[in-house]
């Protein structure tokens, strides 16, 4: 059961720091330390992070979230683009008084002033409660396309990091790694033979992996081509 949140928002139970695929020295491996050090951190109390599709933006501001409600502590992830329907004085409400914050998918925002604004005040009302604020976003915090300058100037403010885009050797990786923390060996040879098959979108390989785990805990066989084959349906 996904782990459920202040406003009623699951957490995906899989999103987790440990979950994350790192290679030691890469820049993603430095933004996941000060993200999992966030709130003993005043200089980092603010993080805008932001990535392509699939670079595992997502993820990490849930990770951010599991590892603050492990804490005994208060966290609320939410997706911006699947709030846009909302009044954001409303959603904004009160959630200076939580630990940590996290708001997805900010460019679904960029050009409502009104939007702006209350996310505006709001990291003021987190600055000023000494609150932490993780913010997510598919491209830099210059390139935001806001209409206002105090919230670019706000956004700007804090510690930017991006996360690197995903080629097929590194989506390669991350199947193994994945698999393997399923109880599941996944060769190079099958693991590229499942992107080639598969759309490329990491959610859809992911997709493919929670497949195979059900088909072979059912038949008790290890993976091999036919195997995949039979499981995702592919002629």
């Amino acid at each position: 059961m996904s782990e459920q949140l202040i406003l009623n928002v699951n957490l995906k139970d899989d999103a987790t720091f440990e979950n994350f695929f790192l290679q030691k020295g890469s820049e993603n491996a430095v933004a996941v330390e000060v993200l999992q050090k966030q709130l003993l951190s005043k200089k980092n109390s603010f993080v805008y992070l932001w990535g392509g599709q699939g670079s595992g933006v997502s993820h990490l501001l849930q990770a951010s979230c599991h590892n603050t409600l492990t804490q005994n502590l208060s966290a609320q992830y939410l997706s911006l683009s699947e709030f846009l329907d909302y009044s954001p004085e409303e959603l904004f409400r009160n959630l200076d008084v939580i630990s940590l914050i996290c708001l997805d998918n900010i460019q679904a925002i960029s050009g409502n002033i009104y939007w702006e604004r209350q996310l505006f005040n709001l990291y003021n009302r987190i600055k000023d409660s000494c609150g932490s604020l993780l913010v997510g976003a598919n491209c830099s915090a210059r390139e935001l396309p806001l209409n206002l300058p105090d919230l670019h100037s706000r956004l700007s403010s804090g510690s930017l990091f991006q996360l690197a885009s995903l080629d097929d050797v590194s989506k390669s990786k991350i199947i193994q790694f994945r698999a393997l923390r399923r109880g599941m060996k996944i060769t190079d040879d099958l693991a590229q033979f499942i992107i080639a098959r598969s759309p490329r979108e990491m959610n859809s390989l992911m997709n493919c992996l929670d497949i195979l785990e059900k088909f072979s805990l059912q038949e008790k066989r290890k993976l091999s081509k036919p195997f995949i084959k039979s499981a995702l349906g592919w002629d």
